[in-house]
Protein backbone atom coordinates (compact mmCIF):
# COMPACT_ATOMS: atom_id res chain seq x y z
CA UNK A 1 0.00 0.00 0.00
CA UNK A 2 1.22 3.71 -0.94
CA UNK A 3 2.33 6.21 1.65
CA UNK A 4 -0.23 8.52 0.02
CA UNK A 5 -2.84 5.62 0.33
CA UNK A 6 -1.76 5.55 4.08
CA UNK A 7 -1.53 9.33 4.45
CA UNK A 8 -4.89 9.97 2.58
CA UNK A 9 -6.47 7.49 5.45
CA UNK A 10 -4.55 9.55 8.30
CA UNK A 11 -6.27 12.93 7.30
CA UNK A 12 -9.66 11.11 6.66
CA UNK A 13 -9.29 10.00 10.93
CA UNK A 14 -7.73 13.38 11.87
CA UNK A 15 -9.79 14.60 14.57
CA UNK A 16 -10.80 18.19 14.10
CA UNK A 17 -10.77 18.18 10.15
CA UNK A 18 -13.31 17.71 8.53
CA UNK A 19 -13.26 16.30 4.62
CA UNK A 20 -14.23 18.72 3.20
CA UNK A 21 -11.07 20.49 5.10
CA UNK A 22 -9.24 17.48 4.16
CA UNK A 23 -9.88 17.51 0.65
CA UNK A 24 -8.74 20.97 0.49
CA UNK A 25 -5.82 20.72 2.10
CA UNK A 26 -5.23 17.51 -0.72
CA UNK A 27 -5.72 20.08 -3.35
CA UNK A 28 -3.75 22.83 -1.44
CA UNK A 29 -0.45 20.94 -1.39
CA UNK A 30 -0.88 18.30 -4.25
CA UNK A 31 -0.85 15.44 -2.16
CA UNK A 32 -1.46 14.05 1.44
CA UNK A 33 2.33 13.05 1.64
CA UNK A 34 3.03 16.63 1.59
CA UNK A 35 0.73 17.73 3.39
CA UNK A 36 1.87 15.50 6.37
CA UNK A 37 5.18 16.49 6.07
CA UNK A 38 5.04 20.63 5.77
CA UNK A 39 7.75 22.03 8.56
CA UNK A 40 6.14 25.13 8.40
CA UNK A 41 2.57 25.20 7.48
CA UNK A 42 1.41 28.77 6.99
CA UNK A 43 -2.53 27.93 8.07
CA UNK A 44 -2.54 27.98 11.58
CA UNK A 45 -5.17 25.13 12.12
CA UNK A 46 -3.26 23.31 10.15
CA UNK A 47 0.05 23.88 11.65
CA UNK A 48 -1.96 22.85 15.07
CA UNK A 49 -3.16 19.82 13.70
CA UNK A 50 0.29 18.74 12.82
CA UNK A 51 2.25 19.76 16.25
CA UNK A 52 -0.95 17.63 18.06
CA UNK A 53 1.30 14.28 18.24
CA UNK A 54 -1.57 12.38 19.83
CA UNK A 55 -4.09 12.69 17.76
CA UNK A 56 -2.02 12.41 14.81
CA UNK A 57 -0.72 8.99 16.62
CA UNK A 58 -4.44 8.03 16.96
CA UNK A 59 -5.17 8.57 13.46
CA UNK A 60 -1.73 7.10 11.60
CA UNK A 61 -3.05 3.58 13.93
CA UNK A 62 -6.81 3.72 12.56
CA UNK A 63 -5.58 3.95 9.14
CA UNK A 64 -3.01 1.51 9.98
CA UNK A 65 -5.97 -1.02 10.97
CA UNK A 66 -7.58 -0.34 7.83
CA UNK A 67 -4.86 -1.00 5.12
CA UNK A 68 -4.12 -4.64 7.10
CA UNK A 69 -7.95 -5.00 6.27
CA UNK A 70 -7.90 -3.99 2.72
CA UNK A 71 -4.44 -6.09 2.27
CA UNK A 72 -6.00 -8.79 3.80
CA UNK A 73 -9.06 -8.93 1.20
CA UNK A 74 -7.25 -8.06 -1.49
CA UNK A 75 -8.99 -4.05 -1.84
CA UNK A 76 -7.33 -1.42 -3.15
CA UNK A 77 -7.18 2.13 -1.37
CA UNK A 78 -7.35 5.13 -4.08
CA UNK A 79 -6.02 8.26 -2.92
CA UNK A 80 -7.80 11.54 -4.76
CA UNK A 81 -3.72 12.09 -6.28
CA UNK A 82 -3.97 8.93 -7.56
CA UNK A 83 -3.86 7.91 -11.57
CA UNK A 84 -6.56 5.46 -10.91
CA UNK A 85 -8.90 7.74 -9.22
CA UNK A 86 -11.76 8.47 -11.37
CA UNK A 87 -11.12 11.52 -13.17
CA UNK A 88 -14.45 12.64 -13.81
CA UNK A 89 -14.84 12.26 -10.13
CA UNK A 90 -11.88 14.79 -8.82
CA UNK A 91 -14.25 17.62 -10.86
CA UNK A 92 -16.77 17.53 -7.79
CA UNK A 93 -16.44 20.07 -5.23
CA UNK A 94 -16.39 17.43 -2.12
CA UNK A 95 -15.11 14.47 -3.75
CA UNK A 96 -14.18 11.90 -1.93
CA UNK A 97 -10.15 12.17 -0.91
CA UNK A 98 -9.78 8.48 -0.75
CA UNK A 99 -11.74 5.27 -2.43
CA UNK A 100 -11.94 1.64 -1.20
CA UNK A 101 -12.01 -0.36 -4.33
CA UNK A 102 -12.09 -4.24 -4.64
CA UNK A 103 -12.70 -5.39 -8.71
CA UNK A 104 -11.13 -6.10 -11.74
CA UNK A 105 -12.03 -3.24 -14.22
CA UNK A 106 -10.42 0.42 -14.75
CA UNK A 107 -12.78 3.13 -12.69
CA UNK A 108 -11.94 5.34 -15.93
CA UNK A 109 -13.71 3.99 -18.93
CA UNK A 110 -14.30 6.96 -21.74
CA UNK A 111 -17.60 5.40 -21.56
CA UNK A 112 -19.07 5.36 -18.21
CA UNK A 113 -22.82 5.58 -17.85
CA UNK A 114 -24.53 5.91 -14.37
CA UNK A 115 -27.85 3.91 -14.44
CA UNK A 116 -30.36 4.73 -11.46
CA UNK A 117 -33.87 4.67 -10.73
CA UNK A 118 -37.32 3.58 -8.10
CA UNK A 119 -36.58 0.88 -5.69
CA UNK A 120 -40.18 -0.10 -6.87
CA UNK A 121 -39.45 -1.36 -10.06
CA UNK A 122 -41.80 -2.23 -12.13
CA UNK A 123 -42.52 -4.76 -14.89
CA UNK A 124 -42.10 -2.10 -18.08
CA UNK A 125 -39.00 -0.90 -15.44
CA UNK A 126 -37.10 -4.27 -15.63
CA UNK A 127 -37.77 -4.87 -19.57
CA UNK A 128 -36.29 -1.64 -20.06
CA UNK A 129 -33.31 -2.51 -17.65
CA UNK A 130 -32.56 -5.58 -19.82
CA UNK A 131 -33.34 -4.34 -23.33
CA UNK A 132 -31.12 -1.03 -22.63
CA UNK A 133 -27.98 -3.33 -21.29
CA UNK A 134 -28.47 -5.50 -24.20
CA UNK A 135 -28.10 -3.37 -26.95
CA UNK A 136 -25.28 -1.25 -24.88
CA UNK A 137 -23.15 -4.83 -24.88
CA UNK A 138 -23.83 -5.10 -28.50
CA UNK A 139 -23.27 -1.59 -29.41
CA UNK A 140 -20.43 -0.35 -26.98
CA UNK A 141 -19.34 -3.55 -25.40
CA UNK A 142 -16.55 -1.43 -23.83
CA UNK A 143 -18.72 0.56 -21.69
CA UNK A 144 -18.91 0.57 -18.03
CA UNK A 145 -22.36 0.92 -16.13
CA UNK A 146 -22.23 2.15 -13.05
CA UNK A 147 -25.54 1.93 -10.02
CA UNK A 148 -25.42 1.20 -6.34
CA UNK A 149 -26.76 -2.26 -5.87
CA UNK A 150 -29.74 -0.88 -4.06
CA UNK A 151 -33.46 -2.94 -4.90
CA UNK A 152 -35.17 -2.43 -7.89
CA UNK A 153 -33.65 -0.28 -10.83
CA UNK A 154 -29.90 -0.88 -9.33
CA UNK A 155 -30.09 -4.59 -8.71
CA UNK A 156 -31.45 -4.98 -12.04
CA UNK A 157 -29.13 -2.78 -13.90
CA UNK A 158 -26.15 -4.73 -12.58
CA UNK A 159 -28.27 -8.49 -13.49
CA UNK A 160 -28.49 -7.75 -16.41
CA UNK A 161 -24.76 -6.56 -16.84
CA UNK A 162 -23.39 -9.83 -15.61
CA UNK A 163 -25.91 -11.37 -17.76
CA UNK A 164 -24.60 -9.56 -20.68
CA UNK A 165 -21.30 -9.83 -20.32
CA UNK A 166 -20.67 -5.65 -19.38
CA UNK A 167 -18.58 -4.44 -16.39
CA UNK A 168 -20.65 -3.09 -13.68
CA UNK A 169 -19.18 -1.08 -10.59
CA UNK A 170 -21.74 -0.81 -7.51
CA UNK A 171 -21.15 2.11 -5.31
CA UNK A 172 -22.01 1.46 -2.01
CA UNK A 173 -23.28 3.20 1.53
CA UNK A 174 -21.26 1.58 3.67
CA UNK A 175 -17.65 -0.26 4.26
CA UNK A 176 -16.44 -3.06 2.18
CA UNK A 177 -16.79 -5.28 5.01
CA UNK A 178 -20.36 -6.12 4.59
CA UNK A 179 -22.98 -6.39 1.27
CA UNK A 180 -26.46 -4.49 1.96
CA UNK A 181 -28.66 -5.85 1.04
CA UNK A 182 -27.53 -9.40 2.39
CA UNK A 183 -29.89 -10.49 -0.53
CA UNK A 184 -27.74 -9.15 -3.29
CA UNK A 185 -24.36 -10.56 -2.04
CA UNK A 186 -24.47 -12.95 -4.65
CA UNK A 187 -24.33 -10.62 -7.67
CA UNK A 188 -22.04 -8.36 -5.77
CA UNK A 189 -19.16 -11.46 -5.54
CA UNK A 190 -19.74 -12.06 -9.20
CA UNK A 191 -18.97 -7.89 -9.73
CA UNK A 192 -15.71 -8.60 -8.30
CA UNK A 193 -14.53 -10.25 -11.45
CA UNK A 194 -16.81 -8.68 -13.69
CA UNK A 195 -16.41 -5.09 -12.56
CA UNK A 196 -16.02 -4.14 -8.89
CA UNK A 197 -18.01 -2.88 -5.48
CA UNK A 198 -16.38 0.92 -4.22
CA UNK A 199 -17.17 2.99 -1.62
CA UNK A 200 -15.60 6.30 0.36
CA UNK A 201 -16.31 4.38 3.72
CA UNK A 202 -14.18 2.44 6.52
CA UNK A 203 -14.84 -0.61 7.62
CA UNK A 204 -17.71 -0.78 10.11
CA UNK A 205 -19.41 1.85 8.76
CA UNK A 206 -23.05 0.87 8.71
CA UNK A 207 -25.57 1.90 5.83
CA UNK A 208 -27.52 4.82 7.41
CA UNK A 209 -29.93 6.80 5.56
CA UNK A 210 -27.38 9.59 4.78
CA UNK A 211 -24.70 7.67 3.22
CA UNK A 212 -26.72 6.49 0.53
CA UNK A 213 -27.39 10.36 -0.46
CA UNK A 214 -23.73 11.19 0.19
CA UNK A 215 -22.86 8.35 -2.11
CA UNK A 216 -24.80 9.38 -5.51
CA UNK A 217 -22.30 12.30 -6.02
CA UNK A 218 -19.73 9.54 -6.10
CA UNK A 219 -22.65 7.94 -8.81
CA UNK A 220 -23.62 10.91 -10.40
CA UNK A 221 -19.58 12.37 -10.48
CA UNK A 222 -17.62 9.32 -11.96
CA UNK A 223 -20.05 9.30 -15.04
CA UNK A 224 -20.49 11.21 -18.42
CA UNK A 225 -24.05 9.89 -18.54
CA UNK A 226 -26.76 9.78 -15.69
CA UNK A 227 -29.87 8.01 -17.26
CA UNK A 228 -33.13 7.69 -15.08
CA UNK A 229 -35.08 4.17 -16.07
CA UNK A 230 -37.61 4.80 -13.76
CA UNK A 231 -38.48 6.91 -10.80
CA UNK A 232 -41.44 8.84 -8.74
CA UNK A 233 -41.75 12.47 -8.99
CA UNK A 234 -40.01 12.62 -5.65
CA UNK A 235 -36.51 10.23 -4.44
CA UNK A 236 -32.43 9.58 -4.27
CA UNK A 237 -32.11 9.03 -8.26
CA UNK A 238 -33.56 12.76 -8.75
CA UNK A 239 -30.95 13.74 -6.41
CA UNK A 240 -28.46 12.10 -8.30
CA UNK A 241 -29.87 13.27 -11.69
CA UNK A 242 -29.50 16.77 -10.23
CA UNK A 243 -26.28 16.33 -8.86
CA UNK A 244 -24.78 15.18 -12.93
CA UNK A 245 -27.19 18.50 -13.83
CA UNK A 246 -24.87 20.64 -11.52
CA UNK A 247 -21.77 19.20 -13.33
CA UNK A 248 -22.09 19.44 -16.46
CA UNK A 249 -22.83 16.00 -17.42
CA UNK A 250 -25.50 14.58 -20.12
CA UNK A 251 -28.60 13.69 -17.57
CA UNK A 252 -31.20 10.95 -19.59
CA UNK A 253 -34.49 9.40 -18.82
CA UNK A 254 -36.36 6.65 -20.03
CA UNK A 255 -40.29 7.64 -20.92
CA UNK A 256 -43.24 6.07 -19.35
CA UNK A 257 -47.21 6.46 -19.40
CA UNK A 258 -48.63 9.77 -17.56
CA UNK A 259 -50.31 7.61 -15.45
CA UNK A 260 -47.73 5.54 -14.15
CA UNK A 261 -46.22 6.82 -10.81
CA UNK A 262 -43.26 5.50 -11.11
CA UNK A 263 -42.87 7.30 -14.41
CA UNK A 264 -43.84 10.51 -13.18
CA UNK A 265 -40.30 11.72 -12.56
CA UNK A 266 -38.75 10.92 -15.57
CA UNK A 267 -41.32 12.50 -17.67
CA UNK A 268 -41.17 15.45 -15.01
CA UNK A 269 -37.30 15.68 -16.37
CA UNK A 270 -38.02 15.39 -19.93
CA UNK A 271 -40.95 17.64 -19.71
CA UNK A 272 -38.82 20.52 -18.12
CA UNK A 273 -35.94 19.64 -20.27
CA UNK A 274 -33.89 18.50 -17.84
CA UNK A 275 -33.36 15.28 -19.34
CA UNK A 276 -33.13 14.01 -22.70
CA UNK A 277 -35.24 11.43 -23.92
CA UNK A 278 -34.31 7.58 -24.45
CA UNK A 279 -35.76 4.69 -25.81
CA UNK A 280 -32.86 2.89 -26.56
CA UNK A 281 -29.24 2.20 -25.98
CA UNK A 282 -28.75 4.37 -30.06
CA UNK A 283 -30.19 7.02 -28.77
CA UNK A 284 -27.61 7.28 -25.62
CA UNK A 285 -24.70 6.69 -28.69
CA UNK A 286 -26.44 9.45 -30.82
CA UNK A 287 -26.55 12.18 -28.00
CA UNK A 288 -23.01 11.42 -26.66
CA UNK A 289 -21.67 10.92 -30.16
CA UNK A 290 -20.13 8.01 -29.03
CA UNK A 291 -19.11 5.19 -31.83
CA UNK A 292 -20.94 2.32 -32.16
CA UNK A 293 -18.97 -0.94 -32.28
CA UNK A 294 -18.19 -2.67 -35.83
CA UNK A 295 -20.40 -5.29 -36.70
CA UNK A 296 -19.20 -8.40 -37.14
CA UNK A 297 -16.77 -9.00 -40.50
CA UNK A 298 -16.57 -4.84 -40.39
CA UNK A 299 -12.81 -3.78 -40.13
CA UNK A 300 -12.29 -1.31 -37.80
CA UNK A 301 -11.01 1.93 -38.78
CA UNK A 302 -7.54 2.73 -38.73
CA UNK A 303 -8.14 6.72 -38.56
CA UNK A 304 -11.02 7.35 -36.26
CA UNK A 305 -13.72 9.94 -37.84
CA UNK A 306 -13.35 12.78 -34.97
CA UNK A 307 -16.57 15.23 -34.12
CA UNK A 308 -16.22 18.87 -35.09
CA UNK A 309 -15.48 19.87 -31.25
CA UNK A 310 -13.19 16.76 -31.06
CA UNK A 311 -10.92 18.00 -33.87
CA UNK A 312 -11.01 21.85 -32.40
CA UNK A 313 -9.40 20.61 -29.17
CA UNK A 314 -6.93 17.87 -31.32
CA UNK A 315 -5.64 21.63 -33.24
CA UNK A 316 -5.18 23.14 -29.68
CA UNK A 317 -3.16 20.47 -27.91
CA UNK A 318 0.38 20.69 -28.44
CA UNK A 319 2.59 18.09 -29.25
CA UNK A 320 5.80 18.62 -26.63
CA UNK A 321 4.42 20.64 -24.49
CA UNK A 322 0.97 20.11 -22.05
CA UNK A 323 -2.12 22.37 -22.21
CA UNK A 324 -4.53 22.64 -19.22
CA UNK A 325 -7.85 21.68 -19.67
CA UNK A 326 -9.16 24.75 -18.29
CA UNK A 327 -7.15 26.50 -21.45
CA UNK A 328 -8.79 24.78 -24.08
CA UNK A 329 -11.95 25.29 -22.21
CA UNK A 330 -11.15 29.22 -22.34
CA UNK A 331 -10.04 29.27 -25.95
CA UNK A 332 -12.59 27.33 -27.50
CA UNK A 333 -15.38 28.74 -25.05
CA UNK A 334 -16.47 25.36 -24.22
CA UNK A 335 -17.31 24.17 -20.44
CA UNK A 336 -14.14 22.21 -17.92
CA UNK A 337 -16.42 19.37 -17.87
CA UNK A 338 -17.31 19.31 -21.87
CA UNK A 339 -13.66 19.92 -22.93
CA UNK A 340 -12.54 16.39 -20.11
CA UNK A 341 -15.55 14.55 -21.93
CA UNK A 342 -14.34 14.80 -25.17
CA UNK A 343 -10.89 14.29 -24.08
CA UNK A 344 -11.87 10.62 -22.62
CA UNK A 345 -12.58 10.26 -26.55
CA UNK A 346 -9.69 11.51 -27.72
CA UNK A 347 -7.35 9.52 -25.19
CA UNK A 348 -9.34 6.59 -26.50
CA UNK A 349 -8.12 6.87 -29.88
CA UNK A 350 -4.62 7.18 -28.32
CA UNK A 351 -4.03 10.95 -29.85
CA UNK A 352 -3.69 12.61 -26.40
CA UNK A 353 -2.02 11.93 -23.47
CA UNK A 354 -2.60 12.63 -19.71
CA UNK A 355 -0.27 14.88 -17.81
CA UNK A 356 -0.02 15.95 -14.09
CA UNK A 357 -2.01 18.79 -13.39
CA UNK A 358 -4.80 18.70 -15.47
CA UNK A 359 -3.30 18.74 -18.63
CA UNK A 360 -2.90 17.01 -21.94
CA UNK A 361 -0.47 16.60 -24.75
CA UNK A 362 -0.63 15.26 -28.10
CA UNK A 363 0.17 11.57 -28.02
Amino acid sequence: MSDEALSSLILLRLQGLTQVQALATIRHYGSAVAALTDPHPADPHWNALLHDQSGLHAARECALREIEFCQEHRIEVIPYSSEHYPLRLRQVKDAPIALFYRGTTSLNHTHTISVVGTRRITEYGKQMCSSLIRELNRMLPNALIVSGLAYGVDIHTHRACLSNGLDTVGVLAHGLDRIYPRRHEKEAREMLSHGGLLTEYFTGTVPDKGNFVRRNRIVAGMSAVTLVIESADHGGSLITARLASDLGREVMAVPGRVTDEYSAGCNHLINHKKASLVTSAADILRIMEWESAPVEGEEAQLFPTLTPDQERILDLVPKSEGIKVDQIASQLGMTSTRVSNLLFDLEDFDLVVRLPGNAVRKA
